[in-house]
């Protein structure tokens, strides 16, 4: 049996990612009970609301069963290895999940777990939330492909997630990054073969947000970089998406943050609470899209 992890967007063909985009919009009656009386195991490293609530959800509604773990009760590489314990649960699970700081434990899993092992988010990427922002941008924006995206900020593992479904899209990519916390070049080129219309990296975020139709961003210091705060809120002081940065979009323009957001730091409160914003509707796509994927990953076909 040909195992399917999903540790990356860029697992994904186009062809697999409009299918997951298919199946996170039809009815949940349609798609069956693929994971009737099935365990789902959800490893948590990191704290998590939406992350949580949106897997377990997806997993209820396709008939299985979520079991919560917090990273301390199987310690990876310390109280087990990383290979013992993926080992161990797949033989209970139909499918482990996990949260977690660095993506080389996910790979170290998928490399000897006989279930799909599915990244929540890890120090590289997060593409379960990719997965929702470009549902959220499909719904309200319609076909994407030559419609333009632009990131604001750091570009970090939220960024590359979307920049690569983006890519596979047809969209085209607009990063408006300070300097040294953008893309480099050889990143530049790997998201334009993947299928990106165009991809170009600014130092302002008034000139990567010109014509964008989405506008993403997220918060300036991540889990882990707490120590660099000070440093963050220097280097980023001129990246808060604020009506000027949005007064350079398209007509009917749309902003976007996966969440938690601090107001007044990345965003202002009258772009994330204003009439452009469709943060709520994000955040609330992450349990279709999960939906979707789990769908897929268990051979169900729109």
């Amino acid at each position: 049996m040909n195992i399917r992890h999903f540790l990356d967007i860029t697992d994904l063909s186009a062809r697999d990612l409009g299918s997951v985009m298919n199946l996170a919009q039809v009815e949940i009656s349609s798609l069956g009970r693929p994971l009737s009386d099935k365990g789902v195991a959800l490893i948590f490293e990191k704290p998590s609301n939406r992350t949580r609530h949106s897997m377990e959800m997806a997993v209820v509604q396709l008939g299985g069963h979520p079991i919560f773990t917090r990273g301390e009760e199987v310690g990876f590489d310390q109280r087990e290895t990383v290979e013992d314990v993926t080992r161990i649960m797949a033989g209970y699970h139909h499918v482990i999940a996990a949260r977690v700081f660095e993506h080389s434990i996910l790979q170290r899993m998928a490399a000897v777990s006989s279930v799909p092992i599915i990244n929540m988010l890890s120090d590289h990427s997060h593409p379960l939330q990719a997965l929702a922002d470009l549902l959220t941008m499909r719904q309200e924006l319609g076909e994407l492909r030559n419609k333009t995206v632009a990131w604001i900020g750091d570009y970090n593992n939220v960024a590359r997630s979307l920049v690569e479904a983006c890519a596979l899209d047809g969209m085209h990519i607009r990063l408006g990054c300070p300097d040294g916390y953008g893309a480099n070049e050889i990143e530049l080129s790997r998201i334009a073969n993947l299928g990106a219309a165009s991809v170009n990296q600014f130092s302002s975020a008034q000139t990567a947000s010109t014509g964008a139709h989405a506008v993403h961003t997220d918060v300036f210091v991540s889990m882990g970089q707490e120590a660099e705060t000070a440093k963050r809120m220097i280097d980023f002081k001129d990246f808060c998406v604020d009506s000027e940065v949005m007064a350079n979009t398209a007509k009917d323009a749309i902003f976007m943050h996966c969440l938690p957001a601090h107001r007044g730091v990345e965003v202002t409160s009258e772009v994330i609470d204003g009439a452009q914003s469709r943060v709520v509707t994000q955040a609330h796509n992450r349990m279709h899209a999960a939906r979707g994927l789990l769908a897929h990953l268990m051979g169900v076909t729109r």
